[in-house]
């Protein structure tokens, strides 16, 4: 990468690299260490007066638990994520972006929780969700778990699950990767 005096895309990634030092709360020399560079060298990227090198930024995205491609992203213009409507099945989904093949999902139920364990879905991948409103029952392998307003859950989606609303509607929002998704194709539960 070149040093832009016009503060382009070397601008953005060394505010990117400074911003994210902070936010993880550490100081230039343990960005430094942990990303083999001496703390002048940091300094010097930081502040524009070193020139971006591709090795030294493989190293410090590394360092920073990112990936070389967040770090030099540019920023998009369609920040605004337009909802997917399936009235159908009664979801609005976004897809995410940053993360092909993950989305989040908002869904109201009325029914509650089936009561056959026949009736549960086990598949590969993550699920979390976050109950908007009312109260959610999660059927999570041989546990019944209640899930009230603001409460949030995560699990591995091979242990068999299914939700449903409990003592009326609730409304939920759930985040899939992609493997979760696609395991929950064309499914009436989320």
């Amino acid at each position: 990468m070149t040093q832009d005096d016009d503060g382009g895309l070397d601008d953005l990634v060394r505010r990117r690299i400074r911003a994210l030092r902070v936010a993880q709360g550490w100081s230039l020399a343990e960005l430094a260490g942990r990303a083999h560079l001496s703390q002048s060298t940091l300094s010097r990227i930081e502040n524009g007066q070193r020139r971006l090198a591709l090795d030294q930024l493989v190293t410090l995205a590394r360092a920073l638990d990112t990936s070389l491609d967040q770090l030099v992203e540019t920023a998009a213009d369609d920040v605004v994520i337009q909802p997917v409507i399936d009235a159908a099945h009664g979801l609005m989904r976004w897809p995410m972006k940053a993360e092909p093949g993950m989305s989040v999902v908002r869904r109201r139920m009325t029914d509650p929780p089936p009561d056959s364990p026949a009736r549960m879905r086990a598949h590969q991948g993550r699920e979390w969700l976050v109950v908007l409103s009312g109260t959610a029952g999660l059927l999570l392998g041989n546990r019944r778990i209640r899930v009230e307003t603001h409460q949030a859950v995560e699990f591995p989606t091979m242990l068999p699950h299914a939700i449903g609303a409990e003592g009326g509607p609730c409304e939920i929002l759930g985040i899939f990767d992609r493997d979760a998704r696609r395991g929950h194709k064309g499914a009436d539960d989320v």
